[in-house]
């Protein structure tokens, strides 16, 4: 065979034209292979990514507003706050969309730095805030739970309010006690207001898509289709913020403390 081959020209040739198909074929399925087991390394990195990407988009749209009116814009560097937020990526195990409260479990827990009243979030937006935490899994209580209350704002409008699930739909919420005098199109944005010292400002939530009037006609109630995907949730992160997080145990050891005085 090897003298077949090696001294015979169109032997030989046939032999590596075969023997150089075999070997790229062999090459391109490992390839394939391997292409599929990064797929799950690529998403977090995605999400994460997308994540970043989508609240450089709100800081830096601040920041334009900014230099429309005040040429000290400069001195303000929103971006540096970025780098305050640590992201832990995790995956979802379990989820839920049809219930009245709704649950989601993670694959991190205190082991890696998740802890309770942590924001949650995807490459798509908000969606939920860390309920209990074990040694390597964690519970969060999604924007689809009736006890689920974020403080959102319309971008560049400057109206605050407060999203609620009401049930029914997983793609759409309620964003509660927007002021009568509130001027807003549909459309508009609605994103995380940063007043709940759980989530920073900016990250996305919905679109305003209906304006009704309040029970008490007083302000007015905007249904927001919700940019998450609640239905095919797969990757998300979690917004580690220490500063944030002392903030939340000071809030809480305050209430403390004027239950006790109170009590006493």
């Amino acid at each position: 065979m090897v003298l077949l081959f090696q001294f015979n020209s169109y032997q030989g040739s046939v032999y590596f034209t075969t023997a150089n198909a075999i070997s790229g074929k062999v090459y391109e399925w490992n390839s394939e292979l391997e292409n599929f087991f990064s797929l799950t390394k690529n998403n977090e990195q995605l999400t994460q990514r997308n994540l970043y990407l989508e609240r450089q988009v709100q800081v830096m749209s601040e920041q334009l507003t900014k230099l429309t009116r005040d040429s000290s814009y400069l001195k303000n560097n929103q971006l540096a706050l970025l780098q305050d937020y640590h992201l832990i990526p995790a995956k979802v195990i379990t989820n839920s969309i049809d219930k009245k409260d709704n649950y989601i479990t993670i694959d991190k827990g205190t082991a890696d730095g998740v802890h309770r009243d942590m924001g949650v979030a995807c490459g798509n937006g908000v969606v939920g805030v860390v309920y209990m935490s074990s040694m390597h899994y964690s519970i969060v209580l999604p924007v689809l739970h009736s006890q689920s209350n974020i403080s959102v704002t319309i971008a560049k409008r400057g109206y605050y309010g407060y999203l609620q699930w009401r049930g029914g739909s997983s793609t759409l919420a309620d964003v509660n006690d927007i002021p009568r005098h509130a001027h807003f199109r549909l459309g508009d944005a609605i994103v995380t207001s940063g007043y709940s010292s759980i989530f920073p400002p900016g990250l996305l939530v919905g679109q305003a898509l209906h304006v009704f009037n309040s029970s008490d006609g007083l302000s007015y109630r905007v249904q927001v289709k919700l940019s998450t995907d609640f239905g095919n949730l797969r990757d998300v992160c979690v917004i580690d913020d220490t500063p944030m997080r002392e903030r939340v145990e000071l809030m809480r050891a305050a209430q403390d403390s004027i239950k006790v005085k109170s009590g006493k």
